[in-house]
């Protein structure tokens, strides 16, 4: 997986989180697949289509925060993430 300071694309543009389709249990397998940028500021009360359920690995940005919640529409539990 990247490192939290490895967030940010070649063009500079600063990223928060990418979350990732695939997980094995090999670490260095990890964030393989599919991937889901969340770039700052972002609020998105539903996922994009296909990715419900999807998600396996994640890595946060430093000074970024991302919450999650367990239902569509920010409702159920929640929990955050960060660096």
């Amino acid at each position: 997986c990247p490192t939290a300071a490895d967030l940010r694309p070649a063009n500079g543009t600063r990223v928060c989180a990418q979350l990732y389709s695939d997980n094995s249990p090999y670490y260095d397998q990890c964030c393989a697949g599919d991937v889901l940028v969340v770039l700052p500021g972002s609020d998105v009360p539903y996922m994009p289509r296909g990715w419900s359920a999807r998600v396996s690995s994640l890595v946060v940005g430093t000074k970024c925060e991302l919450t999650v919640w367990s239902r569509k529409a920010k409702g159920g539990k929640s929990r955050r993430f960060g660096a």
